[in-house]
């Protein structure tokens, strides 16, 4: 089979963030778009002749001719295997899986994560690399470099291969296979928890949960898993469609983006524990029978409880959280004697100390919980984690984390998303706010007292390298934290995430609505940003 050179014009925008690059889909289509950026990430690998490479996405729209072309790329550059799921259907955290499990040089995956989908929607390529995990910053530098310089790239004159039969095909001297996109993850959860346990709570007929896959990737997962192999009763995995345009909704598990579930948890007759996921299954939304769960506490009880999961029984070497993230895995930490570290934002920074052995649990408060398992945050772990707990405690959702609560006290906790704010206008704001920091230490506001103020800067205990710029923190004499951040998962504008904190040991108010109790600091943040003047918003577009 012959190999084509084509030639091209390099693109300049192609830079790849912590989460890849994401552009709309109008953007991709363009002549070349794709290719250039494909063969980019080829030329950056070294030793590829040979090599196994596993390709698959979310099923959003593009995603499958996409996967024609790398597959086609791949084959004009010398690897010399490609597992791709059926369908092309893969979720971030299952390819993570597959690549660890099979040995794989790495991997591409197709998704925007909890962007939108449809023609008119955001589309998304990440490269991973052969621990599973999102590629560091020194192999997209390389990427991005690249497509500033390409001239051509290579592919193969070849049919279409069929993405949708379990069967070995060739592409000439490499072979591709399509693969069951469930099998090798639900193993590994299988041995991860107590399948019997779990089985028994739902074969009890005491206990009933709904599951929202948003018409995204995780909806085969659901249904393999939770109805299948653990006897959930079938309707129990909602919206377990993998859709296009993911049913003209927004993939994204939250209180504001989920409200088909928020409405049945919050009913009469809601059932005992609800669930969500996101557009390529790597995040999670856990709900009781009308309680949420944030993501921060989540994160903090499943690391508390974690010794009744057969995987995690002999216990955690530490927890990693992102800055933003609230305190309250910390004190979990402080209890169980082990570290807990505060990195930026970005699945990417978990990566060293999860394969050093540093952390077994790692989460962020934007939805994303993991562990040591993979490279990546998992929603569909989360999920079945928390029925394990339930299952070996026999509590309710609420009980679990009221007690939890009552033992390390409550972070009352919330982030207010301004999304698709004018750019310009919002990095002014955060520009003045930085110049502004060093004058802030010392000041009242009411009751509250600023101790400290920073632009949040890492140093990699690991590798040792330097990340600055992480986002701008205040923090007050009593613990409390207002953070401001420019978020960059978006296609349009920008996304201001503020997130304010406080701290309450005391049970008797532990009961207390968190926006309410949060009212001042949230006042305070709006006060010494700017927001509504910088950004024009009157409120925040989603508020967790």
């Amino acid at each position: 089979m012959d190999i084509t050179t084509v030639t091209t014009t390099p693109f300049t925008d192609q830079r790849p963030g912590t989460s890849g690059l994401r552009k709309k889909v109008a953007v991709f289509r363009q002549p070349h778009y794709l290719e250039n950026f494909v063969q980019s990430i080829y030329d950056a690998l070294e030793g590829v002749e040979g090599q196994t490479l596993v390709v698959g996405g979310d099923g959003r729209y593009y995603n499958r001719p996409a996967i024609q072309t790398i597959v086609k790329m791949a084959a004009a550059n010398g690897f010399g295997r490609v597992l791709v799921g059926r369908g092309g259907i893969l979720s971030t955290p299952a390819a993570s899986c597959v690549i660890r499990k099979q040995h794989a040089y790495g991997g591409i995956i197709l998704s925007a994560s909890h962007n939108p989908g449809g023609p008119d929607g955001d589309f998304g390529v990440k490269y991973n690399i052969g621990n599973g995990g999102p590629a560091p910053e020194k192999v997209t530098e390389a990427m991005f470099q690249r497509s500033k310089e390409i001239t051509a790239y290579r592919t193969v004159e070849a049919p279409d291969i069929d993405l949708d039969t379990l069967r070995e095909q060739r592409l000439g001297q490499m072979r591709v296979e399509i693969i069951d996109p469930v099998a090798d993850y639900a193993a590994l959860m299988e041995e991860l928890f107590d399948f019997d346990a779990i089985h028994a709570l739902f074969n009890s007929g005491l206990f009933h949960m709904r599951f929202d896959a948003m018409h995204a990737v995780t909806g085969p997962y659901a249904l393999e898993i939770l109805e299948q192999r653990l006897g959930a009763q079938p309707g129990t995995v909602m919206n377990g469609v993998p859709l296009e345009d993911f049913g003209g909704g927004h993939p994204d598990p939250n209180l504001t983006y989920a409200p088909e579930l928020v409405e049945i948890m919050n009913g009469a007759t809601a059932p005992d524990f609800g669930a969500a996921s996101d557009g390529d299954g790597d995040r999670n939304m856990v709900l009781g029978r009308r309680f949420f769960v944030t993501p921060s506490d989540s994160l903090a009880i499943l690391a508390a409880n974690a010794k009744l999961a057969p995987g995690y029984a002999h216990g955690l070497a530490g927890i990693a959280r992102s800055m933003p993230t609230s305190c309250a895995a910390d004190r979990v930490a402080e209890a169980l004697g082990i570290e807990c570290y505060e990195t930026p934002t970005g699945w990417k920074f978990f990566g060293n100390l999860l394969d050093a052995g540093k952390v077994t649990l790692c989460g962020e408060e934007s939805f994303g919980t993991g562990s040591d398992h993979v490279r990546e945050k998992d929603g569909l772990w989360a999920v079945l984690f928390w029925l394990n707990v339930i299952a070996k405690r026999q509590q309710a959702v609420e009980d679990i984390v009221r007690e939890h609560w009552t033992r390390f006290g409550r972070n009352f906790y919330t982030r207010h998303d301004y999304e698709e704010v004018d750019s310009a206008a919002a990095q002014q704001m955060m520009t003045e706010l930085r110049t502004r920091l060093a004058t802030l230490p010392g000041q009242r506001h009411g009751d509250y007292v600023i101790d400290s103020a920073d632009d949040f800067s890492y140093t990699d205990p690991i590798d040792h390298s330097v990340s600055s710029g992480q986002g701008l923190r205040i923090l007050f004499a009593e613990g409390e934290r207002i953070i401001f951040r420019l978020s960059g998962t978006g296609t349009a504008g920008a996304t201001l995430r503020v997130y304010v904190e406080s701290y309450e040991l005391d049970p008797s108010r532990h009961h207390q609505d968190t926006q309410e109790t949060l009212a001042p600091l949230i006042a305070l943040a709006d006060q010494l940003a700017g927001i509504r003047q910088r950004t024009g918003r009157d409120r925040p577009t989603v508020i967790t």
